[in-house]
Order: structure tokens, then sequence, then C-alpha cells
């Protein structure tokens, strides 16, 4: 492999940190039973088309005041997860079957096509299967511990595969209709949370700006 191919997987690493932001063990939660995927998936909604806000904050190594960073994400089935961070400063990121997709205003400042670089289809699949909320696709690729009290439910997630550990570390989810947070413990240390909140689903979602980066 190219160094630059080196760097950009590297990136792609770095960038599934940044998006994928700890399970605690609530009253009525077993949380060292198998998760029962069959009756979350039941509670959550998988809309074609899902926006909302997220709040995230990465708490680095060594460095005491975590990074914080927030804006829009869109899923939208078929074309794939659309990530604008708004604040502290804007910059888009666009993740395909085919490709990562990082801008900067008009311009692409990195792009890793799923050709040349296999992690790149590995992320999107995760991805995408996270935010969507396809407990069934992700079964398949981590052990899964948690429980679901009424509409409420959490899930550790584990991956099966070294690879797949060294790349992503360990990831917890919870929500109810939709997955509200998640939190990633990479190897290295560094922890991250997001939050998401003020979803809205069906194709009204999504606004101008959001197809336009789609269409970029």
């Amino acid at each position: 492999m190219s160094a630059d191919m080196k760097n950009d997987s590297r990136k792609a690493k770095n960038i599934l940190g940044a998006l994928l932001l700890a399970v605690t063990c609530g009253a009525g939660f077993n949380a060292h039973a198998a998760a029962p995927v069959a009756q979350i998936q039941a509670v959550l909604a998988r809309p074609d088309v899902m926006c909302g806000r997220f709040d995230q904050n990465k708490q680095l190594v060594g460095i005491k005041k975590p990074l914080a960073s927030s804006g829009r994400f869109c899923v939208v089935a078929g074309k794939g997860v659309l990530w604008r961070t708004l604040q502290p400063f804007p910059a888009t990121l666009r993740l395909t079957r085919d490709e990562i997709v990082q801008m900067q205003g008009d311009r692409v400042a990195m792009r890793l096509d799923a050709k040349q670089e296999p992690v790149v289809k590995m992320i999107n699949s995760v991805l995408f299967s996270l935010l969507s909320g396809d407990l069934s696709q992700l079964d398949q690729l981590f052990e899964m511990d948690g429980g679901i009290q009424g509409r409420q439910w959490k899930v550790a997630l584990n991956a099966r595969s070294p690879a797949l550990a060294k790349a992503i570390g360990k990831l917890s989810l919870e929500g109810s209709d939709y997955v509200k947070k998640v939190t990633i413990d990479e190897a290295g240390g560094d922890h991250t949370e997001i939050l998401f909140s003020d979803i809205h689903s069906g194709a009204q979602a999504l606004n101008a700006e959001d197809g336009a980066a789609f269409a970029q």
C-alpha cells in the first residue's frame, strides 16, 4: 500500500472516530445477556429518509478539554450518509456505497474510493447501519450485549473481527424510535460521544442544501 493510501486509511478511521460518538447498566437492563436484537429492531423506525441534529464531544488522550462540534446529518436509503458540521467550522462529509468525500466549502478536501481502499466499504456499511438503526446488519459485524425496557433500549457492541476492532474500537448505542446516543471508545483511549436530536423523516426532511451536497 502506498504512503498516500495509508494516510487516507488513517483519515478514514479518524473520520469514523469523529462521527461515532458508554452504555451504563440501568435498572431493568441485563448488560450481560445477549441483546434482544429482534425486539429492539421492532421498536426502531426505519424511514427511507431521516435528518436531524448532532452534538459531538471527543475526549482525546492527554488533552483536558474535549473537542466539541455540532451540525446536521441525513441518512438516505440508496444514497448514503451526509454529515454537515456547522460548528466550530463548516465542513461536509458524504458517504456512499463507493466512496467517502470530505468537502471544505466547494472544494474536495479528501476522496477515498472503495475500489482502492477496502476500509471505505467497511466504514460506510457500519455508519449507515448505525445511523439508520439496522441492528440486523450490525449483528453480523459485532457481538451485542444489552437490553430493552418498554421502548427504551441500550446495546454495547464489540467487533467480531480483530481488524474491525482495531479500526473502530468499542461502540455503544441507546435510543427508542431512533438511535439517540452513540459512544465509541477507541483502542488508543480516545472517547467520543454523539447525541442526536430534532430528528425528522420523509422526503420533506431534506432541505435544499442537503440535496445539493448529495449531488456534488
